[in-house]
């Protein structure tokens, strides 16, 4: 049987590999890894194998180290027209959230790398409740939807189970 252990990287599609490279590490500090590739990538394999149009090319993927969670892998794709971002409302991932230990703090510096943040960071409501327990959701400059949380406290579905959910080691 397979132990699963984690989400190891996140996968985006951006616009401007130098841009979106430049926003990560100003906005969660995070640091580039390598580049994948040395020349583009494309053909039958790529389109069957990664379920893309045919005429799909991948012209560069980098890995970013994010913090203590997930790596970002970004990729950029020429020869086929690509549509905006998903928004929270369509199917499919529509966000990732990336944890912080001062909200306040992580949403400015994600505002000066040139991020939209959606609204003030609010208090999480529900299963998430709890004193200091704050979201908010930002728009990458490309139009990818991100979210920033903490819950230093206890959150409210504590009282309810023994299982809880993963949070960062501090």
């Amino acid at each position: 049987m397979s132990v699963i252990r984690a989400v190891e990287h996140i996968g985006l599609t951006v616009p401007d590999l130098e841009q979106a490279t430049t926003f990560f590490a100003a906005a969660f500090d995070a640091e580039m890894l390598y580049d994948m590739i040395d020349e583009p990538l494309g053909g039958p394999a790529i389109e069957k194998g990664l379920g893309v149009p045919e005429g799909a090319v991948i012209t560069a993927i980098r890995m970013l180290r994010l913090g203590n969670g997930p790596n970002l892998e970004l990729f950029t794709y020429s020869g086929v027209p690509q549509r905006d971002p998903v928004r929270p409302s369509d199917y499919g991932l529509q966000h990732f959230c990336v944890y912080v230990d001062d909200i306040d703090a992580a949403a400015e510096q994600l505002e000066r790398a040139g991020g939209l943040l959606l609204s003030s960071p609010g208090e999480l409501p529900g299963g998430d409740a709890g004193a200091g327990n704050r979201y908010v959701y930002a728009r990458t400059p490309w139009g990818s939807t991100v979210e920033l949380v903490t819950y230093p406290s206890p959150q409210a579905y504590e009282a309810t189970t023994d299982l809880r959910r993963w949070r960062p080691e501090v």
